[in-house]
């Protein structure tokens, strides 16, 4: 099997996990996948806003500018304004407050982010880019840290770990509204 292949299968598998007779069906009707083990599923992890499931662990904004100095600057920049290089296309982070409503949104953590906990998974499971889910818990915690005292959300003295992270007051965390879509009724 090509490994694109076996990738598809695999987050097929992942996507249809539910260890129930539909799944397996589903798996089985396409002729590829398995259902993934509860030792593969332990690897992914979804923190939600409230925080829960956060691990232990902590950082500063100190040690962060260190990690995100090794492990994120190349693609978002050294000042977080990003790098819009070919090949590398690492997002802005700072800056844009108020500006999603407008003709010209700026999306970074400060203007689009609701939740600092969602953050802290989005960082642990997807980056750095080149190797993501390689950052050791207080490295994330670390790099969170920084970020928001980076964009004046948070102190630089604040420590962020599983019940400082869930306080942060995001900017833009009422800036959302919920989706009153009958269809999204068929997800829950």
């Amino acid at each position: 099997m090509s490994m694109h292949k076996t990738c598809f299968a695999f987050v097929i598998g992942i996507f249809l996990f539910s260890g129930s007779a539909i799944a397996q069906t589903r798996i089985d009707h396409f002729g590829v996948g398995r259902v993934a083990t509860a030792d593969e599923m332990a690897k992914y992890f979804s923190i939600p806003p409230s925080g829960e499931g956060l691990p232990p662990g902590s950082g500063t904004a100190k040690a962060g500018a260190e990690v995100f100095a090794n492990s994120c600057a190349a693609c978002h920049g050294d000042k977080m304004q990003g790098n819009p290089a070919k090949g590398i296309g690492g997002d802005r982070l700072l800056g844009g407050r108020g500006s999603l409503a407008s003709k010209t949104p700026v999306k970074t953590v400060e203007s689009y982010w609701p939740y600092a906990t969602t953050l802290f998974d989005y960082i642990k499971r997807a980056m750095p880019f080149d190797s993501p889910g390689s950052l050791k818990d207080d490295d994330v915690y670390a790099l969170v840290a920084y970020i928001l005292s980076q964009a004046k959300i948070i102190k630089p003295t604040e420590v962020m770990d599983a019940k400082t992270l869930p306080k942060v007051m995001m900017p833009n965390r009422d800036g959302f509204i919920s989706d009153p879509r009958p269809e999204l009724q068929l997800y829950r």
